[in-house]
């Protein structure tokens, strides 16, 4: 997760200068961020989780972010709500700083996700192609192997970064484009990714088994992408040009 914030921040505070934004901007909005995120994140699944890992003993386990337990979609709304409050505290635009931002978010998504694969966590359903992972004993999943869920999900936000990094250089008509355009990329890549996760309880599947919470979510996200590329003020074209 840090390597994935490093490199979010200083992609983020680059971009910045293309928009006429000091970098600054970018990198003190990096504490805002940081705790947002986390906070966020561990939200909901703790909400998500809590009957299965919570109810017996709350305290201190909620609290305890080093041992995994982090919810992509829970840390995009806290981190949301952080920007916001920043460009309010600050007077800086938010949807042309959320276009900054938004590329660096799936590019810290793609390492989150790497380290998911190294500890495990989020995995696959079972699979027998050459390339299913095998766990140690102390996973799950032993002695089955399964899909690497984790690493599709981290190319799948890799592809997703590329293609808003050149969005945001070549076609950016705008303010607000970038993040709506990830909003409605990242609810259909999560979706496919999804499709191969193997780590949801039983409760946890709905429309008689066929979805995630994640994929519950991700129509939701898809929806409020759709609906905020089609809303967001286009500049008005000056007459004879």
């Amino acid at each position: 997760m840090a390597l994935g914030f490093v490199a979010g921040f200083w992609t983020a505070s680059r971009r910045a200068l293309r928009v006429g934004m000091h970098m600054e901007t970018v990198l003190d909005l990096g504490p805002w961020l940081i705790i947002g995120t986390i906070a966020g994140a561990r939200t909901l699944y703790v909400i998500t989780f809590w009957k299965e890992q919570f109810a017996a003993n709350p305290f201190p386990e909620i609290f305890m972010v080093q041992h995994g337990g982090l919810v992509f979609y829970g840390g995009l709304v806290g981190a949301s709500l952080g920007t916001i409050l920043y460009s309010w505290n600050k007077k800086v635009p938010l949807w042309k700083l959320a276009d900054v931002l938004t590329p660096s978010i799936a590019l810290g998504s793609a390492f989150g996700r790497i380290g998911c694969f190294m500890n495990g966590c989020c995995y696959g359903s079972p699979c027998t192609l050459p390339w299913a992972v095998h766990y140690p004993a102390d996973n799950p999943t032993y002695p089955q192997g399964v899909h690497p869920t984790q690493l599709y999900d981290a190319l799948l936000n890799f592809v997703l970064y590329l293609g808003l990094v050149w969005v945001f250089r070549h076609k950016r008509r705008f303010d607000g484009q970038i993040f709506a355009l990830f909003l409605m990329g990242y609810a259909v890549f999560r979706s496919i990714a999804e499709l191969f996760r193997g780590d949801y309880p039983v409760n946890q599947h709905f429309l008689g088994g066929i979805a995630t919470p994640a994929q519950m979510v991700s129509l939701v996200v898809l929806l409020s992408g759709v609906m905020l590329f089609w809303l967001l003020p286009r500049p008005v074209p000056i007459k004879g040009k």
